[in-house]
C-alpha cells in the first residue's frame, strides 16, 4: 500500500520526507507534496520523518487525499500539456510547481 500526503502539508511542505525516501517518489508540487504510489515501495520512512503527521497508509488517508494523490500524476495538471505519469524520481524532475485542482482551491 502506498503512502498519500493529507492536507497538513498544504502550504507548509517541510520536506524532511524526501530526504527519506529511497526510491525518490515524493514530487513538490507548489502548495504541496506528493507520493507517486506507482514508485513508492511502502517502506514508511517519509511517515516516520515528516513532523507534520500529514503522511500516512492510503487505506488509512482521507478518500479525497487519497485520490487526489493519484490524480496529481495520472491527470493533466493546470498549465501542463500531458500527464506526469511516472518520471522514475522526483529530483531529476524538481519542483512540478503547479497543484492539482483540489489543492489549489484549499
Amino acid at each position: 500500500m502506498p503512502y498519500v500526503i493529507g492536507a497538513s502539508c498544504v502550504d507548509i511542505m517541510d520536506r524532511s520526507c524526501t530526504e527519506e525516501c529511497p526510491v525518490d517518489c515524493i514530487y513538490e508540487g507548489q502548495r504541496k507534496l506528493y507520493i507517486n504510489p506507482m514508485e513508492c515501495i511502502d517502506c514508511g520512512a517519509c511517515e516516520v520523518a515528516c513532523p507534520e503527521q500529514a503522511i500516512t497508509v492510503d487505506h488509512k488517508a482521507d478518500p479525497a487525499f487519497r485520490e487526489d494523490n493519484k490524480r496529481f500524476f495520472t491527470d493533466i495538471l493546470p498549465g501542463r500539456d500531458s500527464a506526469l505519469g511516472n518520471p522514475g524520481g522526483a529530483t531529476p524532475l524538481g519542483p512540478v510547481g503547479v497543484d492539482t485542482p483540489m489543492v489549489s482551491t484549499l
